[in-house]
């Protein structure tokens, strides 16, 4: 069976409980108020961006890379046989594009 508790016992829990609840409380209000929210929001957004931003920063990396394999040699010097085409190709689409615009005119 249990000890009795006393009277000041029971006071004294009465006054920590309430101390709990009121910290808890405060803790929901701050947790609530819209500063917060809005808060959380735009750091979860300006999370989002970037990550997003990371990856693509990877993945052009990446993308630029390949190319300058292609297009250089080993110790660094250009490839003339694969940079002449890509040019031609380049000159080509531009070409295209302009002529495109000028018969929408």
């Amino acid at each position: 069976m249990p000890e009795a508790r006393t009277p000041a016992q029971i006071e004294a829990d009465i006054v920590r409980r309430r101390e709990q609840l009121a910290e808890t409380l405060d803790e929901i209000g701050v947790r609530m108020h819209p500063k917060t929210i809005i808060g959380d929001a735009k750091a979860k957004a300006v999370s989002a961006v970037d990550h997003t931003a990371g990856r693509a920063f990877v993945a052009v990396n990446r993308l630029v890379t390949d190319v300058k394999g292609g297009l250089c040699r080993e110790d660094g010097a250009p490839r003339a046989d694969r940079i002449v085409p890509v040019v031609l190709l380049a000159a080509g689409v531009v070409g295209l594009l302009v002529v495109s615009a000028r018969r929408k005119r």
